[in-house]
């Protein structure tokens, strides 16, 4: 699995889309009032964003604030439960990697919340004093449009430079080192990758700047949908498969990250044409790797997942490298291991392959 270092040009051009997409919720927010004559900034509302969300969503409210806390760990956990029963993980759930997945899902529950909040609690308001709430006069589609660009481009790149600087992938490895798909492996993630996820900070800070309430509903069904790309279930298959359905599967596999798409993101080796290690990046969205031309479509599974070079490595390398390092000879988290298991290469950007 050789990484891919994109030319200095494709990036330059990237990260100038990413600026104008960034800036787009801004633009069309301050268009919306232009047009409406609105000046809801002058005569701020403590919690507009509630006055302004969609009546629906008031019902739906409690259902999500559940989802992102303890709902999202039960629907985590009956996925899993329905695809062992289903035999979808073909014995490959060994000792080894059953330590990886568990300790990978429970730890981050009570390392990660106590690290958010001191910078939700502490930092934000020594840093932004008086900036507590500023932007509550936000209507809700414009705090919900903001904040799901802001946080899933800035996990896109957040996991694309770890896939393309090599020094960065050994903090993203044990996600890849897998060898199956699955609610077991949704979570499985070195602890510092976790602990630096950048968008997770980017959120904490719109949310102090009174973005809450659109957040709510962002993170939910962003847990959803990268949940069920993780799934072993493949539920966008009669997508595929049924002709009338064909219009909305292309609709979709381009706007959201599906199991077929990101399964090739976690296949070992790309030679089939299915798998795209060094692409389809998208969390949330699968539309940033079709405007950055790192996707590939194909509608069709890998045979494998993984890596190639995978040494079984203990858990707690995989979890806590390079605070511990791996006792397996050769392996990129052993002590005076290979930055990358293989020979890295400089490719061309990858194309958007339609079905």
């Amino acid at each position: 699995m050789a990484l891919n270092l994109p030319l200095p040009k494709k990036l330059v051009r990237d990260v100038l889309i990413s600026v104008f997409l960034y800036a787009l919720p801004v633009l069309a927010l301050a268009l919306w009032f232009s047009y409406t004559d609105e000046t809801p900034w002058k005569n701020p509302v403590n919690d507009y964003a509630h006055v302004s969300a969609p009546a629906f969503l008031s019902f739906l409210e409690p259902v999500f604030k559940n989802l992102k806390s303890w709902g999202f760990i039960a629907l985590a956990l009956g996925l899993g439960v329905l695809e062992f029963a289903l035999g979808l993980y073909d014995n490959k759930w060994t000792s080894t990697e059953r330590k990886i997945d568990i300790v990978c899902f429970l730890a981050p529950k009570f390392l990660v919340p106590p690290v958010v909040a001191y910078f939700s609690l502490t930092l934000l308001p020594g840093v932004l004093p008086g900036f507590a709430n500023v932007f509550s006069w936000v209507p809700f589609w414009g705090g919900f449009f903001l904040i799901a660009v802001a946080d899933d481009l800035t996990q896109y790149w957040y996991h694309r430079l770890h896939h393309q600087i090599p020094f960065m992938w050994r903090f993203h490895r044990t996600h890849h080192s897998a060898p199956y798909m699955g609610m077991a492996m949704a979570s499985r993630q070195n602890f510092i990758y976790t602990v630096f996820f950048s968008q997770t900070y980017l959120t904490a800070t719109l949310i102090y700047l009174g973005l809450g309430y659109p957040a709510l509903f962002v993170t939910a069904i962003k847990s959803l949908i990268t949940l069920s790309a993780h799934s072993s279930i493949a539920w966008d298959k009669p997508f595929y498969k049924y002709r009338i359905l064909h219009p909305i599967a292309w609709v979709l596999e381009r706007l959201i990250s599906t199991p077929a798409t990101h399964h090739a993101h976690h296949a070992d080796s790309a030679d089939d044409g299915i798998g795209n290690y060094k692409g389809n990046f998208g969390n949330m969205f699968f539309l940033w790797d079709v405007i950055f031309g790192t996707g590939l479509i194909t509608r069709q599974y890998p045979a494998s997942y993984g890596i190639k070079f995978y040494k079984e490595e203990e858990w707690y390398a995989q979890f806590l490298w390079p605070i511990f390092k791996s006792k397996k000879e050769g392996s990129e988290l052993a002590t005076d291991g290979p930055e990358v298991g293989d020979e890295i290469d400089v490719v061309q950007e990858p194309k958007l392959v339609s079905a």
